[in-house]
């Protein structure tokens, strides 16, 4: 008897189980005294089929709205929980497919031959990843044999992802990832964000309301990009401005790449198929943007852009034919004038894939390159990866790891000529709008983890909304760069911002690296010097004597910051300028090569103002006997004077000198006062109009 209850129970039950997973289609016959509900449910749904067949950005948002509508009235209808779930997964908020596709493939597993697929993808993004390779590979299982070649690498490909994203949330890197907040983030989305090199300005693109024009692609009926730009004053970023006209039209325009200085940008234009313009800075006004060559744009699709720290070098996106797979990051030098971009160079099969390759950055270090990829061992669509060009070839791309990477798409990362912060557009629970730019803020053993004030940049980020990993402790290495900045100055008196031009030498080389200019309105300039050169640096403006500066750094130097006003001297009687890259042999009057950028400079000068006369001097420390230093100082003068001659410039306009250690700048008590004091100098004696 108690058999035969178990056996009813169990058929009740197992009535009831089928009874919820009956599939119920929008009929009359299953709704006979809803007739009026149902009509408006059956409208609903031919609603949202209209957006939904239109497949893309904010029309899958239409559609869930009318879907919803209809599920309210019928929620156990295989093909209407179907779409509402490939809705989801075609927005932002992803893991809320996953609920309806497992409904609809209770009440149908068969309601469509991608449903397992689907549902994989979305378990995949919840970061369930058995669960996801379950899925995976019922699908493969049901795929025919003319499917299996195409698809059935698509799904491996998927596998794969998830076994990488198994092993990459386990072995978890040690960072802090922010949200910048709704200073800087909005209702709308905001992504490439790209910063100059010191973390003082910030550019990134955005779909927001205010957007020039106002008016919105009817292609996903979102807003037409915008760029914005925003400054970090006291470690605050300031409310985004849209520069107007200058960088903005009524349609699509997005920030494509930056300059390290910050005076450079390349931009995308929507009324193009896809081609990279440059626009440059004029004070505070940005000039026209004007579109590369053809060397770099082609009748196919040009996206995403970074400069070299140098300005010589551009690396960027294409999908033209002949790469290894969609798009391809390649690369082009500028000839030497400066004008024209170089023949362009993919950079090979270790970089690119046979998937896409997005969001390329160079870092300031001029090595270090910075990208987001579908291929190499991602964790789910597009993960950002490093790769060090040394020794001619580049090294392997490195995952950056979770949680920088997610199992959604992360691109466009861009990274301070520190090494130690880095900004990127994400898609996380808690965000301002969606799509939001995110501060990560990368630690290694060498930086404690520190919870209280001393981390001003994020402890002064209103309310951060913030994803902190502590895992076992990653090494991150310091970058080897050099950063100088500061203001260009008229002379002493005024101290009015001036326009000048920065030209770095390598001096071993005798080889012009880079030259830049300062903006015209504020003064400020920023450089950024990898390490392993001698550089010489010199300022020049029309009218004024050169200001010449010297940077020897070893080649295992790491970041270093150095903050300099200089301020430029008129030509004028009695004016001096310390030659700081004239360079002699130890205890010797005789001219290292390396000084031959800065004795031409000054052959330049003399050559461009011909009734300027000037005395040459040479000076030491106090090291040795006074005689034996005046000496040694006004032997070196003169080797300084003779090269000049030998040059082209009249005897009579030069008289040279030895002081030895009579006129010190600074302390001998010190190895570096010592070294300031050891100088070649060169001083105005007279200069006719």
């Amino acid at each position: 008897m108690k058999n035969k209850i178990f056996f009813i129970n169990f058929l009740l039950l197992a009535f009831c189980f089928n009874l919820n997973a009956q599939n119920i289609e929008f009929k009359k016959s299953n709704f006979p005294d809803r007739k009026k509900e149902l009509r408006k449910a059956i409208l609903e749904i031919e609603e949202g089929n209209k957006s939904y067949e239109l497949g893309k950005g904010m029309y899958y948002l239409d559609a869930i709205e009318h879907y919803i509508k209809a599920n309210n009235f019928n929620p156990d209808n295989a093909l209407l929980n179907y779409k509402i779930g490939n809705c989801y997964l075609n927005t932002i908020q992803k893991t809320n497919s996953i609920a309806f596709f497992e409904k609809a493939l209770k009440l149908n597993p068969n309601v469509s031959t991608d449903i397992n697929y689907l549902l994989g993808q979305a378990y995949q993004l919840n970061y369930e990843f058995d669960k996801a390779i379950s899925k995976y590979n019922e699908y493969k299982k049901s795929l025919s044999p003319a499917d299996i070649t195409s698809f059935g690498k698509k799904t491996d490909k998927k596998i794969k992802e998830c076994d990488n994203g198994k092993k990459l949330v386990t072995d978890s890197v040690r960072v802090f990832i922010d949200n910048l907040g709704d200073v800087v983030n909005s209702a709308y989305p905001e992504y490439s964000p790209i910063i100059n090199a010191d973390e003082s300005m910030m550019i990134f693109t955005s779909r927001r309301d205010n957007t020039t024009g106002g008016n919105k692609d009817p292609l996903d009926n979102k807003y037409y990009e915008d760029i914005y730009i925003t400054y970090k004053n006291n470690n605050i970023w300031s409310p985004p401005k849209n520069p107007g006209k200058s960088l903005n039209t009524n349609y699509h325009d997005a920030i494509m790449g930056l300059s390290p200085d910050g005076q450079k940008l390349f931009t995308y234009k929507g009324s193009n198929e896809g081609d990279i313009y440059q626009c440059d800075i004029k004070g505070d006004q940005w000039s026209k943007p004007r579109k590369l060559g053809k060397n770099i744009n082609t009748k196919y699709h040009e996206s995403s852009a970074s400069f070299s720290y140098d300005g010589k070098i551009i690396y960027f996106i294409s999908n033209k034919p002949g790469g290894y797979g969609g798009n391809d990051i390649y690369m082009s030098k500028i000839d030497k004038k400066g004008k024209n971009w170089g023949k362009a160079v993919n950079l090979g099969p270790v970089i690119n894939t046979p998937y896409n390759e997005k969001g390329v950055f160079m870092l300031p270090d001029g090595k270090t390159l910075y990208f987001s990829s579908k291929g190499h061992k991602t964790m789910g669509g597009y993960d950002i990866f490093k790769s060090v060009y040394e020794n001619g070839k580049w090294s392997e791309p490195e995952n950056l790891g979770y949680p920088i990477n997610t199992t959604d798409n992360d691109v466009s990362l861009s990274i301070t000529a520190s090494g130690e912060h880095g900004y990127y557009s994400s898609v996380k629970k808690g965000g301002i709008g969606g799509q939001d730019i995110y501060l990560i803020t990368f630690l290694g053993h060498e930086k404690p983890l520190i919870y209280n004030s001393e981390d001003n940049l994020i402890a002064n980020i209103a309310e951060p909304i913030s994803e902190t990993v502590i895992e076992p402790i990653v090494e991150i290495k310091t970058t080897q760069v050099t950063l100088l900045k500061g203001l260009i100055l008229l002379d002493e008196k005024t101290k009015e911002p001036l326009e000048a031009t920065i030209e770095i030498t390598d001096n071993q080389k005798n080889e012009v690296v880079a030259r830049f200019t300062s903006n015209s309105k504020t003064g400020k300039y920023l450089i950024t010097l990898p390490s392993g050169k001698n550089y010489g640096i010199s300022v020049e403006a029309k009218g004024y004597l050169f200001h010449s500066e010297n940077f020897d750094i070893a080649p295992s130097a790491e970041y270093h910051e150095i903050e300099k006003d200089i301020l430029l001297k008129k030509i004028e009687v009695g004016e001096k300028v310390v030659l700081k890259n004239i360079f002699f042999d130890f205890d010797k009057a005789t001219l290292r090569p390396e000084s031959v950028a800065e004795l031409n400079r000054l052959t330049k000068l003399m050559n461009d103002v011909p009734t300027l006369k000037i005395e040459v001097s040479g000076h030491t420390d106090n090291v040795g006997s006074a005689e034996y230093n005046k000496n040694l100082s006004k032997k070196r003068a003169k080797s300084v004077v003779d090269y000049l001659t030998e040059h082209g410039i009249k005897k009579d306009r030069l008289e040279y000198a030895g002081y030895g250690f009579s006129q010190p700048i600074a302390t001998n008590d010190t190895d570096e006062g010592r070294q300031q004091n050891r100088r070649t100098e060169f001083k105005v004696l007279s200069r006719t109009y």
